[in-house]
């Protein structure tokens, strides 16, 4: 995918409506199913809170030049073995899905993290049984550190794959601590 044609743009509160497009059984079988609406309404507050509160970013995903919303990404900070690191996610509609969106995506938002980001490690946890999601890692730069127990939501377990970039590695990355 050429990354001339995806925008990242910033969260807001009218990306409610993709939180629900993507809160859906075939979209979240990777991660527990969907969420209630009561969940999907904390989930869309949080993401707002990210920017304010220094914990990380959220982005609706626009494919050009039709301008459309095609998906989300997004990466928050999240205690992992010992220290703080970010954690990213992404999403990408049905009908736009195997066309690389999600990796130019994820290495747009991997950048972004290495501009802005206060912690070394940025790491993605997909299942792995999830390939799809695996192979969006492997597109987007990160380094696979082995598979691992992981709880996602909190509360169910699943095998999942530790993928990690090392935000500091970066040409952009920051220069704080871990």
């Amino acid at each position: 995918m050429d990354p001339a044609l995806i925008r990242l743009e910033a969260w807001t509160d009218a990306d409610l409506a993709l939180l629900r497009l993507v809160n859906t059984p075939q979209m979240r079988r990777h991660v527990g199913g969907p969420e209630s609406e009561e969940r999907t309404l904390l989930r869309h507050r949080r993401y707002l809170d990210f920017v304010p509160s220094g914990t990380g970013r959220m982005y609706r995903v626009v494919l050009e030049p039709a301008g459309v919303a095609v998906g989300t990404v997004g990466y928050a900070e999240r205690e992992w073995r010992g220290g703080t690191v970010y954690e990213m996610g992404w999403n990408v509609l049905p009908p736009y899905q195997g066309r690389g969106i999600a990796a130019t995506a994820a290495r747009a938002a991997v950048g972004a993290a290495a501009r802005t980001a206060r912690h070394r490690y940025l790491h993605a946890f997909p299942s792995v049984g999830n390939p799809a999601s695996n192979a969006v890692c492997r597109r987007a730069g990160f380094t696979l550190l082995g598979e691992t127990d992981f709880e996602f939501p909190p509360g169910r377990p699943m095998r999942s794959n530790d993928w990690r970039v090392d935000l500091r590695a970066l040409p952009d990355g920051p220069t704080g601590s871990a």
